[in-house]
């Protein structure tokens, strides 16, 4: 360590405690990365450990005073690369904030620290007959601060939508330190700008979360489940637009291609209809002759655009057996080769079929397998490149495809990312998404909040647009 790096070292341990500050390379080489597989990361010189509001702010104030780039991060289950570490930093993990503060059962409401597991929420609030529906794949490790900083979403979304819809109030540490409370309790309240609603997705860019008021649901039903497969892709997006035009709202609507059904098949041995050129499973869980009518409908209509095969059943087990295909189609696709592009595309829902069929020709062109899962019935896919990553010449064909297919959606009207965000893998894309009035009035925001661009520096926007702490949050190979 230089000098400089030592003297806030040791301020930051005088604050925190020397349990609560990490600086062992062999140790702090483990808060590096999220789940992107190739985005650039450094090595933090310190992790803080805070416990608490009072001790995220010390460490900012002092950031702010020395100059020193700090990485907001939760359980770091993203798959951008936006809790990577920016090299001789500090990476802020707030994972030990974890008490679930509040249920209100008369308001329906939460109050949670950051670092509070998803699913450790949702486990909290079922024994008042509460819900908190949104639901990323990585539910039961993912933090809900990780959640709230990227505005994550799930399999839930086409009824329920994701996190941002359930935030009521924050408690944000500014870059300087400072406390910020915004939002409210109440069901209804527009007193000022919406600023909570500001840091929901803003990639730790713009502070740190330290509590959140989120709303709840009740509690849903038991799921009636349905499984269609498909010999077109053309035939699954009729069954999608038709789902829409005729006001069904089920609580699930997944697709997988042809590519994930054999890999997924290969893995379970499911017995799944491997010429299928798409599955669609769905679920209900409004209960009772209602599910059993929107399941109903939902078969109908796959019927009707000329379904091979069509099943549905009441049986949570059985339903939660039919979703696990959809569940294990990442891990299923991680069997086929050395690295993985995944990617996070949203189009409209009535354009599902045409990007499908464009990742499909993509592939082709490419010479790499990509297979495409997602949530159908908000038009958000995840198309996922697979690749040798020890092969320069592979490498090479999977980032002009992962390129093509962000090409391809926001050429279908869509938008890079659903809700897996920005980070640095895809900061390149955000102007060319968002236009340059758009990208100048993100940058004032920043400036307004973060002068010196000590907060997650390199994430969201090009290295150019915010600054210069170094070279920090390129993406390898680009």
């Amino acid at each position: 360590m230089t000098t400089l790096t030592t003297t806030w070292v040791r301020e930051l341990q005088d604050a925190l405690g020397p349990d609560s500050v990490l600086t062992d390379p062999d140790v702090t080489v483990a808060y590096a990365r999220d789940q992107a597989m190739l985005a650039e990361a450094g090595l933090p010189a310190a992790v803080a450990l805070p416990r608490s509001t009072e001790e995220v702010s010390a460490v900012l104030r002092l950031a702010s005073r020395h100059g020193v780039p700090v990485v907001p991060r939760g359980a770091g289950s993203g798959l951008v690369g936006a809790a990577n570490a920016v090299e001789g930093g500090i990476t802020l993990v707030t994972t030990r904030m974890d008490a679930v503060l509040e249920v209100s059962e008369a308001d329906r409401l939460a109050v949670v620290q950051p670092g509070v597991v998803n699913k450790t929420l949702r486990d909290a609030v079922r024994g008042s007959g509460l819900f908190y529906p949104p639901d990323p794949a990585s539910y039961d490790w993912c933090t809900l601060g990780g959640n709230l900083a990227m505005n994550s979403g799930g399999l839930c979304c086409v009824k329920y939508g994701v996190t941002t819809d359930y935030v009521l109030g924050l408690e944000v540490v500014l870059a300087d330190g400072r406390v910020l409370r915004t939002g409210r309790r109440t069901v209804k309240g527009v007193a000022g700008y919406d600023l909570a609603r500001l840091f929901v997705g803003s990639e730790g860019t713009l502070g740190v979360i330290t509590e959140a008021t989120l709303s709840l649901r009740p509690a849903p039903q038991p799921p009636v489940t349905l499984v269609a497969s498909f010999g077109t892709s053309a035939q699954t997006g009729q069954v999608v637009e038709r789902v829409v035009t005729s006001g069904l709202v089920p609580s699930m609507l997944e697709v997988m291609d042809r590519t994930c059904i054999r890999a997924v098949d290969d893995m379970l041995k499911a017995d799944l209809d491997r010429d299928a050129a798409a599955l669609l499973l769905a679920q209900s869980d409004s209960g009772g002759d209602v599910a059993a009518a929107e399941i109903a409908a939902l078969t109908r209509l796959c019927e009707e655009a000329g379904a091979d095969f069509v099943h549905s059943t009441d049986d949570p087990a059985e339903g939660d057996l039919l979703m696990t295909a959809r569940r294990m189609a990442l891990p299923a696709l991680e069997r086929l080769g050395s690295s993985l592009l995944l990617d996070d595309v949203a189009v409209p829902r009535s354009q599902v079929a045409t990007f499908i069929d464009g990742c499909d020709a993509i592939a082709a062109t490419a010479g790499l397998v990509v297979g495409v899962v997602g949530h159908a019935g908000d038009g958000n896919m995840h198309p996922t490149v697979v690749f040798d990553g020890a092969d320069p010449d592979q490498l090479r064909r999977a980032y002009a495809a992962f390129d093509a297919i962000l090409e391809l959606g926001l050429s279908l009207g869509g938008t890079i990312t659903g809700e897996h965000g920005v980070g640095t893998l895809k900061a390149e894309w955000l102007e060319r998404e968002i236009g340059p009035v758009s990208l100048s009035v993100h940058q004032a925001i920043k400036q307004a909040l973060d002068p010196a661009g000590i907060l997650n520096p390199g994430k969201m926007f090009r290295r150019a647009a915010v600054g210069d702490l170094g070279a920090v949050g390129q993406l390898a190979g680009r």
